[in-house]
Parts: C-alpha cells; structure tokens; sequence
C-alpha cells in the first residue's frame, strides 16, 4: 500500500508538471511520513493505535521527532538539499505528501479493528 501511495504521489507531481526535484521530494516525504505512520500503527498489531499511544514510550517519541527534524533538514537547508537533489516543498505539496502517506497506512488501522471484532465473537 505505501509502494502505491508513494506512485500514486509521482504521478500527480509528474502530471501536474512538477520539476524532477520537487517530485523527487514529494515521493521522499511521502515514504517518511507513511514509515512515521506505520511505526505508530505497528506499536500493537491488536490494539487501535489511540490505544497503543497511551502507552508511554519516549523512545518513539524521540525517534519520530528526529526522523521530521531530520526530513526537514534535508529538504531545507540548502548543502543537503543539494546533495540529495531536493527542492524545498510549498505547503500543499507538504500536505499532499504528508496526507497520502497516512492513508496508505492507516487502513492497517481498519484490519486491526476487524480482527479485534472477529476475536469478541
């Protein structure tokens, strides 16, 4: 599913004329964000994710912070961003990216559910 979010987000850069890098960087936010998604979903593979945020974790926390503050870091400052050939992002590109990868991952949210209803019966 992230493969498809992360395709489905190339072809609207491509078809909406954008350059190689801010497509680039689109897709490379896309696949952030949807890991960012999945390792909070996949803290329980039982319980819903609010659920499994209430268990406290720093490490998660500190991992996910790090992971946006390094994202932003190579798509922002310039002598990374040109190493890696990025383009900084507008805010709609921000959230196009960022909202498709949390709904090619949240649908694991929707199976958990399911199964957590299949089990009560």
């Amino acid at each position: 599913m992230i493969t498809a979010g992360t395709l489905s987000v190339y072809q609207y850069a491509v078809s909406n004329g954008f350059n190689e890098p801010v497509t680039r960087t689109m897709v490379f936010t896309t696949l952030i964000s949807s890991n960012i998604f999945l390792t909070l979903i996949n803290r329980s593979f039982h319980y819903s994710i609010f659920e499994s945020l209430r268990n406290k974790n720093n490490l998660i926390t500190l991992i996910v912070l790090a992971t946006i503050l390094l994202t932003a870091l190579l798509i922002y400052v310039d002598p990374l961003a040109s190493f890696f050939r990025f383009q900084q992002l507008n805010t709609q590109q921000i959230i196009i990216s960022v909202a498709v990868g949390f709904i090619f991952t949240i649908w694991y949210e929707i199976v958990k559910f399911f199964n957590r209803i299949k089990k009560m019966v």
